[in-house]
């Protein structure tokens, strides 16, 4: 049977913002996994016998972009929930943050297109740089006292969080085996999700760099979507 992509993305996002510390809309259904849904383990969430590897594709496999988003998901799955938005947040968009760092590396190996590998080259840095501050920020929060409910998927800023990756699943493209195209085009929902995350941040958050690095985020990867599409159009792969 198939699940609601927003069931199964509501369910990851509480065993992920519910198991250790370590880029539009949200969607409202759409095919996913055919493993099945009893594979929550018990009460608390934990999630860990799920396969989330097949995205919205309905296959078991994928290129080197699915595998790095793949391997992203997984993370983000694989991390306990303090309850503290700030700390969650934080911890949270490393891993995001580490799911572009690996896509950006297909690119740098295999792409062919100056202006991508450009473009992946600064991804890169500027997210590595992102996750070192990440890290010292959530190691200062380790202690914050808890101000939302993770496993509540009513509660807002669990329900951004997850309408955040429920809309970068929705509109995650199959690849096509190019690799440029591939990296623009899943760079994009990537990004978007980023977006809609600090988006939660200011929202729901606390910490005063936090916010002030959630809004340069959204700064910074809104004109990365803007070149991405461009990118897309002039190479006749634009929606």
């Amino acid at each position: 049977m198939k699940t609601p992509i927003h069931l199964l993305t509501a369910l990851l996002m509480t065993g992920a913002l519910a198991l250790t510390s370590c880029d539009n809309k949200p969607a409202e259904s759409a095919e996913t996994s055919t493993q099945p849904a009893a594979a929550t383990d018990n009460a608390s969430g934990d999630m860990a016998g799920m396969d989330h590897s097949t995205m919205n594709h309905g296959e078991t496999s994928g290129g080197p972009m699915m595998m790095a988003m793949n391997n992203m998901m997984q993370q983000m799955h694989a991390t306990k929930p303090k309850g503290n938005t700030d700390h969650d947040f934080a911890h949270m968009m490393m891993d995001h943050h580490r799911g572009a760092v690996e896509m950006a590396a297909v690119e740098l190996r295999d792409g062919k297109d100056a202006m991508l590998r450009q473009m992946a080259e600064k991804i890169s840095a500027d997210q590595k740089k992102e996750i070192q501050e990440l890290e010292q920020i959530a190691t200062r929060l380790d202690d914050a006292p808890t101000n939302y409910q993770p496993t509540n998927p009513s509660d807002p800023f669990q329900r951004k969080m997850t309408a955040s990756m429920d809309g970068m699943m929705k509109n995650m493209p199959q690849e096509s085996g190019n690799v440029d195209q591939d990296f623009a085009a899943m760079m994009i929902p990537h990004h978007q999700s980023a977006i809609d995350m600090a988006q939660a941040e200011l929202d729901h958050g606390r910490d005063t760099r936090l916010k002030e690095m959630a809004q340069q985020m959204i700064n910074a990867q809104q004109q990365e979507i803007k070149q991405l599409q461009d990118w897309l159009t002039q190479h006749g792969a634009g929606k």
